[in-house]
């Protein structure tokens, strides 16, 4: 089932090859949406697994992006997390990136050192993508990455941009699953998981774990 909600990042991307590809289709999982916490929240983590079947340098295949959006939509400010491309300011091939939007206004944009493809099957890619709010600005940053292709890469991509939001509590993980997904050859991707949400307090406490495997992809 394809999804009806797709990120216009993917499209971007897509829009950038040449020729023109489809999506993959986005398998949503069949659980309700989590109830976030009612105290304050001012900090988000999502953790991230994309498990790689059988990727083709050649074609720069397969190339994924991952939203967040601190206020439950993306139409005003989120971020994208592209894995295997770069689309600001223009298409390469292979690395991170980690972009800041206002609505469709591009604010800044993080790259990964290492521009490296992916190349090697079975190869599984986790991250944290994580949401800060303190002081009247807010953090998006990868945390924990892990891989073969890029080894480790958290702690490089982070960006902090002046925000007026009280506190995180509009956050919606559903946001993140239905605007991220496998935008080129969904065919060499095993899976792309949303494993596990965590929402902190401001002192650092966590308030909720929620464990719901979300499935953006998953090739049959």
């Amino acid at each position: 089932m394809q999804s009806l909600h797709i990120s216009r990042y993917i499209g971007k991307t897509l829009r950038r090859l040449a020729p023109l590809v489809a999506l993959a289709s986005l398998g949503l999982a069949a659980t309700a949406t989590a109830q976030g916490p009612s105290s304050a929240v001012f900090s988000v983590q999502e953790d991230w697994e994309l498990v790689v079947g059988d990727p083709d340098p050649l074609s720069n295949a397969p190339q994924v992006t991952c939203v967040i959006s601190p206020v439950g939509n993306v139409d005003s400010l989120h971020a994208a997390f592209e894995l295997n491309h770069q689309t600001e300011p223009a298409y390469e091939a292979g690395g991170l990136q980690l972009q800041v939007w206002e609505g469709e206004e591009h604010l800044n944009t993080k790259w990964f050192p290492e521009h490296n493809q992916l190349a090697t099957s079975d190869e599984v890619v986790q991250w944290t993508q994580q949401l800060v709010l303190a002081g009247g600005e807010l953090t998006f940053e990868v945390t924990s990455g892990e891989s073969t292709t890029w080894g480790s890469f958290g702690g490089k991509l982070r960006t902090t941009v002046g925000s007026t939001l009280a506190n995180l509590n509009d956050y919606d993980p559903e946001v993140s699953v239905a605007n991220s997904g496998v935008g080129f050859a969904g065919n060499r991707v095993v899976s792309l998981v949303l494993k596990r949400v965590r929402w902190y307090a401001a002192d650092g406490t966590i308030l909720v774990e929620d464990n719901t495997l979300r499935v953006v992809h998953q090739h049959q």
